[in-house]
């Protein structure tokens, strides 16, 4: 998956408070954790697909969502399938691609600021507990921002290796993307102390 890419639209989805969205998606994990059977699973999958088609939202984004996991479902798949239980394999398969699909269509529809922010309030009553609501929301806000910034560059590194005719991808691709995430670690350390944020 790819996070905080948001696609602007005029829909029902789009308007809804970014807390209604996150509450939701917390009371879907706790439904479809609960499910027993397959059966069990149609009226979720049937709200996500709903929840897609009145979000307006092209469906190329939200193949792309969820296609890069279809391995691990396989792989999932394979495991149970070893020891003879298709069923729960199947079973785990459906909520992960549940989960999924509704923390798709809430990055897809939701600005990244507003699901800070509502985060950040939610965090407020903690407070007095020693707990940091603003460093909390920075630091979920850092990792959605930063998860398809690390995605771009090693689309980017392999680009340029393929160019070259680099045949030892694994290698060739953590060294330059480790250098990279230190460097991007480091400007962000140093924008972050420029701002003056409180530690």
């Amino acid at each position: 998956m790819t996070l905080g890419l948001y696609i602007h639209r005029r829909s029902l989805i789009h308007r809804l408070a970014a807390s209604t969205k996150l509450l939701m998606l917390a009371a879907m994990g706790i439904w479809v954790a609960l499910i027993p059977d397959l059966l069990g699973f149609v009226p979720p999958l049937t709200i996500a697909g709903l929840g897609c088609v009145l979000s307006r939202l092209p469906l190329r984004p939200l193949w792309e969502q969820i296609h890069p996991v279809f391995w691990l479902f396989a792989g999932i798949l394979l495991i149970y399938g070893i020891s003879g239980d298709w069923t729960t394999g199947a079973i785990a398969v459906l909520r992960f691609l549940v989960l999924i699909l509704f923390a798709s269509l809430i990055t897809l529809t939701t600005r990244v600021s507003d699901m800070v922010e509502a985060i950040e309030q939610a965090l407020q009553p903690f407070q007095r507990f020693g707990i940091h609501p603003g460093k909390i929301s920075l630091m979920i806000a850092l990792a959605l921002r930063l998860i398809p910034v690390l995605l771009d560059q090693v689309r980017q590194i392999q680009e340029a290796q393929q160019a070259r005719g680099i045949d030892r991808p694994i290698l060739a691709l953590l060294v330059p993307l480790f250098i990279k995430t230190l460097r991007m670690a480091d400007e962000l350390s140093d924008a972050i102390e420029a701002r003056g944020f409180e530690e």
